[in-house]
């Protein structure tokens, strides 16, 4: 079976190699502080035989920026994010460049999601940046229908392939985070060209694939590594100090639940937060070991 292979996590990759405290700009902090090394992050990721560099764009959202000194360099962000991914594909010789696309205001907080007449507008400007560069727009850690119905009518305002992400609950993979069943986005996950399941435990992924993989799209997932969404991080501007990596999920342990996905019918996998490239290369070590086709 062909498997695209994604990268791991972004954000927590960077913060761990710059060694500089957290903000609640998490990686596009990082990014303006130390020139080179999401390119660095990208290529390694590639080098571990990941076959899509997700963009460092995930959090360059205007709301995201506001109060931060940083709310005039929304389109520099968003280029100089770009300029990294594309750099690190020419080196590696190959594979495709996935822009996000992260949740407006705050991540797991499907209660602070604007209404459609403001939240469109905003993913549309981001769309806008990133069309042109990348290859496909991925819109990530999806946490309600709202959200996605939202986020999949901006994309659309684009040619680009587009793959929906959602994110579920940690102790109940058959629910996104906003509480509405799984299912219930069922018809609007209809306007993607892939389902998958991003930054949730490795054991809720596997539940909430056992319902998308009957969305009659391709699907996949890729989980975090970390303990647990603690109430810390759910407060307003979080830093990711406030989420502690699970001791348990090293790149043998995860890559089992990537293999499990995988013998579900999953044909995109990888990896969110705390997900390293020692996990995708065990990963993709394990993939080609069953004899599927990475691509």
């Amino acid at each position: 079976m062909d498997v695209t292979l994604l990268d791991g996590g972004m954000g927590q990759e960077l913060v761990h190699r710059a060694g500089d405290r957290p903000t609640p700009l998490w990686s596009t902090q990082v990014m303006v502080d130390h020139p080179g090394l999401v390119g660095r992050v990208h290529a390694d990721f590639f080098d571990a035989g990941a076959t899509i560099a997700t963009t460092n764009t995930y959090a360059i959202h205007r709301d995201r920026l506001e109060g931060t000194g940083m709310e005039s360099r929304f389109s520099e962000l968003h280029a100089a994010a770009l300029s990294e991914a594309t750099a690190a594909r020419a080196q590696h010789g190959s594979g495709l460049i996935a822009g996000s696309v992260g949740p407006l205001r705050a991540s797991y907080r499907p209660d602070l999601h604007p209404t459609a007449d403001v939240a469109v507008p905003l993913f549309t400007e981001v769309v806008q940046q990133l069309t042109g560069t990348c290859d496909l727009l991925l819109l990530e850690t999806v946490s309600s229908v709202a959200h996605a119905r939202d986020a999949l009518a901006a994309a659309r305002t684009s040619d680009l392939p587009v793959w929906l992400s959602l994110t579920v609950s940690d102790t109940d993979g058959t629910r996104l985070r906003s509480g509405e069943p799984v299912a219930e986005a069922r018809a609007v996950a209809a306007e993607a060209d892939a389902v998958l399941i991003n930054c949730s435990a490795p054991e809720a992924v596997t539940l909430g694939l056992d319902i998308v993989r009957d969305f009659g799209k391709p699907f996949g997932g890729y989980a975090n590594a970390f303990e647990q969404i603690t109430e810390g991080f759910l407060k307003s501007k979080p830093t990711v100090d406030a989420l502690r990596m699970r001791r348990d999920m090293g790149p043998r342990a995860y890559a089992g639940y990537v293999m499990e996905w995988v013998g579900k019918g999953a044909t995109i996998v990888g990896g969110c937060c705390e997900v390293s490239p020692g996990h995708i290369a065990e990963i993709a070590r394990r993939l080609r070991a069953a004899g599927h086709t990475i691509v």
